[in-house]
């Protein structure tokens, strides 16, 4: 189903249902971008528009703020139940719960995830969900009980 964002004949804004409004909410996605210097947000995956092949891409941070910021280190979905851990060059492990990062549109340089030391960076970043269900509480329980086994007999 495509949808009207704009009268193409006038080019005025076009009047979204309030049915229409809530299937778009609920189905959005949150996409997290973080800098090697820490700073984080979450978006909307609406924020970031389709682009063709060979397309140029579009800004997903506050480039005048580079400086400040540091350069793109990850940019991923996730939900608001989800954890990421960060990593620094340093040595340095965090986890931080996603619902505790910002709101914020695609163009701003986000809020302080990770304080880095002088001269330090973030290079990896990583998303932790939990099991949302008993079941899938068990899956991981056995999978990581299999993982300790050596497969060696003594």
């Amino acid at each position: 189903e495509e949808i009207a964002l704009t009268n193409e004949e006038v080019g005025e804004e076009a009047e979204l249902s309030d049915e229409r409004y809530e299937f778009l909410k609920a189905h959005e996605q949150l996409v997290l971008t973080v800098t090697e210097y820490g700073y984080g947000k979450r978006s909307s995956s609406y924020d970031f528009r389709l682009t063709g092949r060979g397309g140029k891409g579009i800004r997903a941070t506050d480039v005048s703020k580079t400086a400040e910021i540091g350069r793109l280190v990850a940019t991923f979905p996730v939900g608001n139940d989800d954890q990421i851990m960060l990593v620094s060059d340093g040595g340095t492990v965090i986890r931080v719960p996603v619902n505790g990062i910002r709101f914020a549109s695609r163009a701003t340089k986000g809020v302080t995830i990770f304080n880095t030391a002088e001269g330090e960076k973030v290079v990896s970043v990583e998303r932790i969900s939990e099991p949302q269900s008993d079941e899938e509480a068990e899956d991981v329980a056995s999978s990581e009980a299999g993982a300790d086994d050596t497969g060696g007999s003594e």
